[in-house]
């Protein structure tokens, strides 16, 4: 049962297309193609399994943690406008 002007189901539709949203952000972000041998930021050797773990991978571990912290959060979309989200 939904209140005010809301269909049924409506709080689990949102739910499902911020996750859906989630996802493909992530996945966008995920490296494609071949590995390079060597960081493409400092120029050191990528190791092997790295290489194989993620093919596509760009960074050395060192430069992806660095870029990593240097990274903000997305922030989060409340469709529902709630009176929480309008007082901050």
């Amino acid at each position: 049962m939904a209140g005010g002007w809301a269909q049924d189901g409506a709080v689990n539709e949102q739910i499902e297309v911020s996750t859906q949203e989630a996802l493909a952000r992530a996945r966008g972000r995920q490296p494609t193609g071949e590995s390079l041998r060597e960081c493409a930021d400092c120029g050191e050797p990528i190791p092997e399994p790295r290489r194989v773990a993620l093919p596509g991978v760009k960074l050395c571990i060192d430069c992806q943690e660095e870029r990593d912290r240097a990274r903000k959060p997305a922030a989060g979309i409340n469709r529902r406008a709630s009176k929480d989200s309008q007082l901050k």
